[in-house]
């Protein structure tokens, strides 16, 4: 297929979620195929909202969401066969190693464990967790249970991923690990939605940058496209966030 004729690994349109006030606002986001996208905003501006609904966790007021062409509204469970999310508070079971973990969630997704085995130890290792595989997470630091969540959420070998703060609680080192799977990922053809509070990350990882305030999208490209936007080149993105979000603040 052209990659002009490719569906968008995420197109959202009108997306809507009203709880005591509007946390999502008719939002409009497309997301290419292969690409690693950061969503940016201060607490409160519907990123995590907005994920919940991409990954079929929480049902939209309003409007559509398409994941590589399915519509994820209408056949949810398609669209979550494609489809990884991870919180930034892990859920695993404690009593279980993390190969017996993703051995239990591979199951779930029905493959077979000839080829789960292997690649579940594969991307434990790939997180550093090659010395903890036969222990019980119920001792595991917030960190190392995230690796293990997201090494659950990857098990099914998902094209579109979806991470709110995957970074929290982590080390440098354990953060090294997260970034270099995630880089691998993007470069294999997966997409990555990505929230997160360390804007050196964005800047450092992401190919395209969002910026959400109040429910809306209020600027959206490349590092180098949001500084042109800016009026200035050599404006920090930690700079222009500040500034996207309190002009945003101040129109409300």
């Amino acid at each position: 297929m052209n990659p002009a004729e490719q569906p968008s690994a995420l197109q959202v349109r009108g997306l809507t979620k009203r709880f005591d006030r509007p946390a999502v606002d008719a939002l409009d986001l497309t997301v290419r195929p292969g690409e690693f996208y950061a969503l940016l905003g201060p607490n409160g501006a519907g990123k995590t909202t907005t994920l919940r609904m991409v990954a079929g966790l929480l049902r939209p007021d309003a409007g559509s969401v398409s994941v590589l062409g399915i519509d994820a509204l209408a056949d949810p469970i398609a669209a979550k066969q494609i489809t990884a999310w991870v919180s930034d508070e892990p859920m695993i079971y404690d009593k279980l190693t993390p190969l017996e973990y993703l051995a239990f969630v591979a199951g779930l997704w029905g493959i077979d464990p000839k080829i789960s085995e292997s690649s579940a130890h594969d991307l434990l290792v790939s997180l550093g967790l090659e010395p903890h595989l036969h222990e019980r997470c119920e001792g595991f630091s917030k960190g190392m249970r995230q690796k293990v969540a997201l090494a659950g959420a990857l098990v099914h070998e998902p094209r579109l991923i979806i991470l709110d703060e995957p970074l929290t609680g982590l080390d440098a080192l354990s953060a090294r690990h997260v970034k270099g799977l995630l880089g691998d990922r993007v470069r294999s053809g997966c997409t990555v939605i990505m929230t997160t509070h360390i804007l050196e990350v964005a800047e450092r990882m992401a190919d395209r940058i969002g910026v959400i305030a109040s429910g809306r999208l209020v600027a959206e490209g490349t590092l180098a496209e949001l500084r042109q936007q800016n009026g200035r080149n050599d404006t920090s993105l930690e700079d222009m966030f500040i500034a996207l979000v309190e002009v945003e603040a101040a129109a409300a």
